[in-house]
Parts: structure tokens; C-alpha cells; sequence
């Protein structure tokens, strides 16, 4: 069963902005919510989560660029990426905590 499907990834330059959405199958009330990222041969990281409070936490390295978002009434989750860097390439996931699984992910490239 499929638990979150991620969605808005694409190319982009250096500078510019993506909104990637995750969609779950359920209710997220009771969840925090996170994204995290897998650039190519390197380990996943997380890079932001937003409590049920509506609290949010970001990974150093994209602190004042991203901004994490949650809508219950529709089970989405958001992730607004601005002043992209190429270092931010990587396939980007959404998850449930806890008891989440991961999707299929959704691919971010920003060229230089």
C-alpha cells in the first residue's frame, strides 16, 4: 500500500524555485510530517519536518531557503524550495513519523 506519493520535482537553475507536494493516503493530523533528500551516491538526509503544532525544523544547509507547509484537511504536505543550489540535486521524499514508509520520491536537478 502505498503511503505518500511525492510530486513537482523537475530542472531548475541556479536561483530559482520548485514547490514539491506530497500527497498522503490518510489522515496526517496525528503525524509530523518530514522531507528528506538522497543526492546521487550519498546517504539520505532530512531536511525539514512541521510538527501536528505546526512547529518546523530545517536542516542547516537549506534554512532560510526552504519553507515545510501542511494542509490537513487535504493530507498534503509542501515543501517551498527557493534560491536553489546545484548541491541541492537530489530525489526528495516525503515521510509519516512515525510508521511511514517511504515513496517513490521526486527528482530535483538544478544546473549551474
Amino acid at each position: 500500500q502505498v503511503d505518500v506519493v511525492e510530486s513537482g520535482g523537475g530542472l531548475v537553475q541556479t536561483g530559482g524555485s520548485l514547490r514539491l507536494s506530497c500527497a498522503a493516503s490518510g489522515s496526517i493530523s496525528s503525524n509530523t510530517m518530514g522531507w528528506h533528500r538522497q543526492a546521487p551516491g550519498k546517504q539520505r538526509e532530512w531536511v525539514a519536518l512541521i510538527t501536528t503544532g505546526g512547529s518546523k525544523k530545517y536542516a542547516d544547509s537549506v534554512k532560510g531557503r526552504f519553507t515545510i507547509s501542511r494542509d490537513n484537511t487535504k493530507n498534503m504536505v509542501y515543501l517551498q524550495m527557493n534560491s536553489l543550489k546545484p548541491e541541492d540535486t537530489a530525489v526528495y521524499y516525503c515521510l509519516r513519523i512515525p510508521g511511514g514508509s517511504w515513496g517513490q520520491g521526486t527528482q530535483v536537478t538544478v544546473s549551474s
